[in-house]
């Protein structure tokens, strides 16, 4: 194992037996296609996305057992969505340790939400390939304790869009228009999603749905909408 990928294992707090799978899980897909003979982690990626909705889901589900259906499925989204789980894998530094094809790093690939989500997926996929069940939940438990206390503070966030309707209309705005496109192969398609209210840009977001990703970008046009009500 590499210093680098030595000193990501202490930061992630699980030391693995096959450090082939960690190597695996920090080669973005671009970098796979410059150098031949390589797996990207994109497999990984699919696995550790199915731990991470089972882990909370499972957490949710014990930890609130007086939530509904709908209550307990709000609590997931706001965990499980590329915008959280970037926050968890910048405070990992992972982006410095994720290896990329040229036009990747050229283009602040090492930043970007979707690829810094999809890298930490893949870390969780790689944790569970290479221990058990047991242990992969122990390790997510961890690294989103705090993504997951947060959400309860989150949930009256969740409907951004019906919020930001009736926002523009009390302030006799035009109704928010969203524009969506996406990125990535169909199992591991990435959202992304811009909401414009008139002519101008007030919110962005990102996804693993198109939903999702206009909740985000609803629930920052609502923040700038509050602040500057007024047409620029």
């Amino acid at each position: 194992m590499t210093d680098s990928l030595r000193e990501l294992s202490q930061k992630i707090g699980y030391e693995f037996k096959d450090a082939s799978l960690l190597e695996t899980a920090m080669r973005h897909s671009s970098w796979t296609a410059e150098n031949e003979g390589f797996e990207s982690n994109e497999r990984l990626e699919f696995l550790g996305d199915s731990l991470i909705g089972f882990v909370v889901a499972d957490i949710m589900y014990r930890r609130h057992p007086d939530f509904d259906e709908g209550k307990l499925t709000d609590l997931r989204k706001i965990v499980v969505n590329s915008n959280a789980l970037s926050r968890v894998a910048q405070d990992l530094d992972l982006g410095s340790h994720v290896l990329l094809g040229r036009g990747e790093q050229a283009g602040g690939g090492r930043a970007k939400t979707s690829i810094l989500a999809n890298a930490l997926e893949a870390v969780f996929g790689a944790v569970y390939l290479d221990s058990d069940t047991r242990r992969a939940y122990e390790v997510v438990t961890k690294l989103l304790s705090e993504a997951i206390d947060d959400a309860l503070g989150r949930l009256g966030q969740l409907d951004a869009k019906s919020q930001l309707q009736e926002l523009a209309a009390r302030l006799d705005r035009a109704l928010p228009e969203y524009r969506v496109r996406d990125e990535g192969p169909d199992h591991a398609k990435v959202f992304f999603a811009e909401v414009f209210i008139g002519e101008e840009l007030m919110g962005s977001g990102s996804g693993k749905s198109k939903k999702s990703a206009e909740e985000q970008a609803a629930y920052a046009a609502c923040s700038i909408l509050q602040e500057n009500p007024k047409p620029a």
